[in-house]
């Protein structure tokens, strides 16, 4: 796929068919997705593959804050990948001090580049991705077993999308852009 084509077509896919995606499929995305720049290049991004459904269930009956459309997605997903990040690096000096006036959040950039990043290589392999921002980050990780090293980033679900989403109508360029 052309990458353009790849940006402008890529979805947040919601429903799934009920084709389970392979290991290897997702160590790809992930193989992909770890190319995604981070900073200092301190490659923080984690991902844990859940495929296991009765893990899935209990993500989706206790880590998504009461959201019954959250739950509803990771329920019906072929798989739940949950992005992690390494904690206390993005943003900071070797001494601990903060390297910008963004403080620890540039590790919620990092995230993101790295999430977005995923979901286009998984687009790339005819898997739809859907990212979820509405979850207990302390019980999700009660549940993968995290580590106090690493927190949670983001939920991304996972499958081969049932159906086709719809283009959201999109702004013009001019409400993106300034020339000074």
């Amino acid at each position: 796929m052309e990458l353009i084509e790849g940006i402008k077509t890529r979805r947040s896919v919601r429903q799934f068919t009920d084709e389970k995606v392979s290991r290897e499929t997702i160590e790809k995305i992930i193989d992909a997705a770890r190319f995604a720049p981070t900073w200092k290049n301190s490659q923080t991004p984690r991902y844990v593959a859940v495929d296991s459904r009765e893990v899935m269930e209990k993500i989706a009956e206790e880590g998504v804050m009461g959201r019954a459309h959250n739950a509803g997605i990771i329920k019906g997903a072929a798989a739940l990948v949950i992005l992690t990040s390494i904690k206390g690096i993005c943003g900071y000096e070797p001494d601990g001090s903060f390297t910008t006036s963004k403080g620890n959040e540039w590790q919620m950039f990092d995230a993101g580049i790295a999430a977005q990043t995923f979901c286009l290589a998984a687009h790339n392999y005819g898997v739809g991705s859907v990212i979820m921002g509405i979850f207990d980050e302390k019980e999700v990780g009660r549940i993968i077993g995290l580590d106090d090293s690493r927190v949670v980033s983001a939920l991304i679900a996972i499958g081969y999308p049932a159906q086709e989403p719809n283009p959201p109508k999109r702004k013009d360029v001019g409400e993106f852009v300034r020339f000074i």
